[in-house]
């Protein structure tokens, strides 16, 4: 085995008791010479069956070689190593392909007429005359590598040594130059040149003016580089703070395994201009609910500015009962028309009857950001009410809810950028007057983004998304909801009509003649009449109303 000491001519083993020295082997038996001359013959299945027996000083056999790490040499040195074997081989065996080479030998090479000394020589000369000037010496000191290390032995290991980008940089300066970086992180971003500044200053707080000098501009840069590219110590301010909030490695993923499991929830502006109810142009801003196990969007809420608890208490009714076929949608969106089991599902809940193609996921465990709308007393009663817990993420950690972040990415490159008044990423990629192309008002936009997510992210294959059986096949929410569901099951979870209606945003008022008046919208049907102008049993008077900001057709 490699690296096992094995029994050989010379070695010193202990036997018996004794320290002897192995004098020949041969037939099964070793004769073994002790320190003070006895000689003894022993079977060599008795010598390694002894309980006390050890070798002692005997060279251990050489270990399999890297072969991998002759594929990071240069060409060159390859190709100098393989001749040398070459060489060897031929010297050793008189084949330069070893002694499974058919092939003719040369005289000068053969075993059978020649000596190995005469060979080595043969060899030496052979490679001098070539123009690489070898001596005998050096053929033995080479045959003497390849036994121990194989074709790795050959390799000229001055191309091994271990390279370092920070060269031969003085300490100090690397030192200081780290000291310097570490407390810039959380500083505004600025040039080299101030880097260079402020590690002078340190140096010559550290060691007295003039005492370590830097390096030139140049060789300075580099460094900088060396110490700051692979840490997240250069870049925007943003890019050096979303680096240094990351929990220290290494990582451990959280493992989701059915759908509902872990659920993600966050806001952000839309990188598009809508008209408001009031004919203002406006960003609006999206809140969505992701699920991590299976990709899916369980549910976006596309409001104005300015995220309220409502609208997240909203996101947790739109996520409990399924979407329905808006006018208009193509019937290729229904739920019946998906990869979704749709027959064996509607068969336990019958609320899937006529619906979109998008799961009804039962959250357990919501992630938020410290937002103060999702850590608010209305949310978290709303989501003990409905048996969820909510686990707020660290403050200003990005990476603990990377999922629900890089969707909005997602959103944005594959839906937002189409979309009239598109405003770009950041105002450097903003059109000229992206605020005058907007034509679409926030309800619109709201059915577009729906029917997108139905039929634009439900049924898109995702990388992320990978069925154990089958690893090497992408897999769109949709279809690992519904493998996923095999396994797991589908338990709902009955949102009644009262329950949906108690999640929705309420205003008190009085109930008119002319009925209701919200946003300046009147809803009025006969039902009213019994309570028009009349005071509600409570003790201020007024009416409870709830209502749907994203379905203003009926309270």
């Amino acid at each position: 085995m490699p690296g096992r000491p094995v029994v050989g001519l010379g070695c010193q083993v202990r036997f018996g008791g004794r320290t002897w020295t192995v004098a020949a082997l041969a037939d099964g038996q070793v004769r073994l010479v002790a320190e003070d001359g006895a000689v003894a013959a022993v079977l060599l299945s008795l010598l390694f069956a002894d309980a006390g027996f050890e070798v002692l000083d005997a060279p251990e056999v050489s270990r399999v070689p890297p072969l991998g790490l002759l594929q990071s040499l240069p060409e060159a040195v390859r190709e100098r190593a393989l001749a040398w074997e070459r060489h060897v081989r031929e010297v050793e065996t008189g084949q330069p392909g070893g002694p499974s080479d058919a092939g003719p030998r040369r005289a000068e090479y053969d075993p059978q007429t020649r000596t190995m000394t005469q060979r080595e020589e043969a060899k030496a000369a052979e490679l001098s005359a070539a123009g690489m000037p070898t001596s005998a010496v050096t053929v033995r000191r080479m045959r003497a590598r390849y036994r121990q290390d194989g074709v790795w032995g050959l390799v000229d290991h001055r191309a091994t040594r271990p390279r370092t980008a920070l060269g031969r940089a003085d300490e100090r300066v690397v030192t200081a130059l780290r000291e310097v970086l570490e407390t810039g992180r959380e500083r505004s971003s600025g040039t080299l040149g101030r880097l260079r500044v402020y590690t002078e200053r340190l140096l010559a707080e550290q060691y007295g003016e003039g005492v370590v000098r830097l390096p030139s501009g140049a060789t300075f840069n580099r460094l900088v580089h060396a110490l700051a590219d692979g840490r997240g110590l250069l870049g925007s301010a943003r890019q050096r703070r979303w680096r240094s909030a990351r929990p220290a490695p290494p990582f451990v993923p959280t493992t989701v395994m059915a759908p509902g499991e872990l659920v993600m929830m966050d806001s952000t502006l839309l990188d598009a201009f809508v008209i408001l109810d009031d004919g203002v142009a406006e960003r609006p801003e999206l809140t969505i609910a992701l699920d991590v196990a299976t990709r899916t969007i369980c549910a976006a809420v596309l409001h104005a500015k300015g995220t309220r608890s409502v609208d997240a208490a909203l996101l947790l009714a739109q996520m409990m009962v399924p979407a329905p076929m808006r006018p208009g949608w193509a019937e290729a969106l229904a739920m019946e028309r998906s990869v979704v089991p749709y027959e064996r599902l509607l068969s336990v809940d019958a609320r899937l009857e006529g619906s979109a193609a998008r799961p009804v996921i039962t959250p357990q465990t919501i992630v938020v950001d410290q937002g103060k709308v999702f850590v608010s007393s209305s949310f978290i009663a709303a989501c003990e009410s409905l048996g969820i817990s909510v686990q707020p993420a660290p403050p200003g950690n990005g990476p603990a809810k990377g999922h629900v972040e890089r969707t909005f990415s997602s959103i944005n490159t594959l839906f937002v950028q189409h979309v009239a008044a598109y405003t770009g990423s950041h105002t450097g990629e903003r059109g000229q007057d992206a605020e005058g192309e907007a034509v679409w008002t926030l309800a619109q936009l709201d059915d577009l983004l729906q029917e997108w997510i139905i039929c634009g992210w439900q049924e898109r294959e995702h990388d992320g998304l990978r069925h154990p059986m089958m690893p090497r096949c992408a897999l769109s929410p949709n279809e690992m909801w519904a493998a996923l569901v095999a396994v797991c099951g589908y338990v709902p979870v009955p949102l009644g009509h009262e329950d949906y209606i108690e999640l929705m945003p309420v205003k008190r008022q009085k109930i008119n003649d002319y009925g209701i008046r919200i946003d300046y919208r009147t809803y009025d049907h006969k039902v009213l009449n019994p309570y028009r102008g009349e005071r509600s049993p409570t003790a201020d008077g007024l009416w409870e109303i709830h209502y749907d900001p994203h379905a203003p057709s009926q309270v």
